[in-house]
């Protein structure tokens, strides 16, 4: 029986996406209640990262600490992916010694190509394609705060990046509408769009996204790897900051998400981040009560 993975938001029926949010708010509560669920005691993840993440590598280690299991940090220096070893013999080999692979990488053919070949589940924990544990954790967000996402909409503003990819997916998925808002050639790719079908519209301006949407989401201008392009790219988005005008268009009670880091001043200002429409920090930590939702729906540990 071939194992389950998560390399995309389309991996997971939209019901069992619901059941896994509900899950990660289930367990983010039994964890402030000081109540301790050992539902991956024995279990292993191996974390390997091409690219390197503090929120990523902690979310990950705790997650899997908090339900009993462990978790082994594999930097480039400690793998042979990139050194001669061919990607489908090192799955082989390292889903042969432990019971899930989480992989950061560049290129989404790695992750693709490790997961063909993998006997153990294999979750995208960041490819130059999506990053669906991030919007897991997003979705989440929304939810604690405002109860369903279905039938919402979200405004995503800035590069039509890996980040954007994955809140396209999310919107056929959850069931919203998604409206982007990026520069001229730097527009989603045309493929996932045509994924998102009619949950999502592309306009030219943020204001034009943020028209009485009850989320607006930002990520940087330019992501790791990208550091050449940071001159032209603070060019070509200076009219792209989620700043309180962009803001005010919204709907009074939408709120604000970065999957951070976040650059004050350049992809949004300081009054929205810092501000009270802004969730970003419990955001960032339910990275770490999604992906114990995922791990366990993918091992078959239910609660």
């Amino acid at each position: 029986m071939k194992p389950r993975h998560l390399l995309s938001l389309m991996d997971l029926e939209p019901e069992a996406l619901d059941r896994l949010i509900a899950r990660a708010i289930e367990l983010k509560a039994a964890h402030y209640r000081g109540l301790t669920h050992f539902s991956l005691r024995g279990r292993v993840l191996a974390m390997i990262f091409e690219k390197s993440s503090t929120r990523t590598r902690v979310s990950f280690e705790a997650g899997m600490a908090q339900l009993g299991g462990a978790a082994m940090f594999l930097s480039p220096r400690d793998t042979q992916l990139g050194r001669g070893e061919p990607i489908e013999d090192t799955a082989r080999v390292i889903s042969r010694m432990v019971d899930c692979v989480m992989i950061r990488c560049f290129r989404h053919d790695t992750v693709v190509r490790f997961a063909e070949h993998s006997s153990v589940p294999v979750i995208n924990g960041l490819s130059d394609q999506g990053h669906p544990c991030q919007v897991l954790a997003d979705v989440q967000t929304y939810v604690e705060h405002r109860e369903r996402i279905e039938d919402r909409t979200v405004a995503w503003v800035g590069d039509g990046n890996n980040m954007c990819n994955s809140w396209i997916e999310a919107a056929r998925q959850f069931r919203f509408r998604l409206r982007v808002a990026a520069p001229e050639g730097y527009g989603p790719d045309s493929e996932v769009l045509r994924l998102g079908g009619d949950w999502v519209t592309q306009v030219e301006t943020p204001v034009e996204a943020a028209e009485d949407a009850d989320l607006v989401v930002t990520d940087v201008w330019a992501s790791m790897g990208q550091e050449d392009e940071q001159r032209q790219r603070l060019r070509d988005f200076q009219s792209f900051q989620v700043d309180t005008a962009v803001m005010a268009r919204a709907r009074p009670e939408a709120l604000f998400m970065h999957c951070l880091p976040a650059h004050r001043g350049e992809e949004v200002s300081a009054e929205v981040i810092d501000g009270p429409q802004s969730v970003v920090w419990d955001e960032a930590e339910n990275r770490l009560h999604a992906q114990k939702a995922l791990l366990e729906l993918l091992l078959d540990r239910p609660a």
